[in-house]
C-alpha cells in the first residue's frame, strides 16, 4: 500500500518538476490510501491558489482512492510519532496511518527524509 504527502498530491496537481515522481503511486489507486488530514491540506491550498471548482476536482481525484478518517489509534500513533522523530502534526499523522496500515510514504517534504517506510525526493 503506497500513502501520498499532501506535498506530493501538490506537486502532480500542478505537474511540476517532481510530478513524474509521485505518479506511479498516485494513480494505482487499488493500492493507495489517503489520509484525511491530507484532503484538508490539498484542498486548502489548492481552493487558496486556484479556486474552489480546481480544489474540488482535486479531492475528487483523490477520492478515487481509499480515504483514511483520522481514528483514535491513529491520533495517540501520531503524536508519539511526533514526539519522537520531530514531526509537525499533519506529517505525523500521515506517517502513523501509513505506518498502522502497512505503507509506504511518497514524499518530498524533508521532515520524512530518513524515516523507515518512506519514498523521498528532494524537491526540485
Amino acid at each position: 500500500m503506497n500513502i501520498v504527502d499532501s506535498s506530493a498530491w501538490l506537486e502532480y496537481f500542478a505537474d511540476s518538476v517532481n510530478a513524474n515522481n509521485f505518479k506511479k503511486a498516485i494513480e494505482d489507486v487499488n493500492n493507495l490510501l489517503v489520509p484525511s488530514i491530507s484532503m484538508y491540506e490539498v484542498y486548502k491550498c489548492v481552493y487558496k491558489q486556484r479556486g474552489m471548482d480546481t480544489a474540488t476536482t482535486a479531492i475528487g481525484v483523490m477520492n478515487q482512492a481509499q480515504v483514511v478518517d483520522l481514528s483514535t489509534t491513529i491520533s495517540l500513533t501520531a503524536a508519539t510519532y511526533s514526539l519522537n522523530y520531530k514531526l509537525p502534526k499533519a506529517d505525523s499523522i500521515i506517517y502513523a496511518t501509513a505506518q498502522l496500515h502497512d505503507a509506504t510514504v511518497w514524499t518530498q517534504d524533508a521532515d520524512f527524509k530518513n524515516l523507515p517506510n518512506v519514498k523521498y525526493f528532494k524537491k526540485k
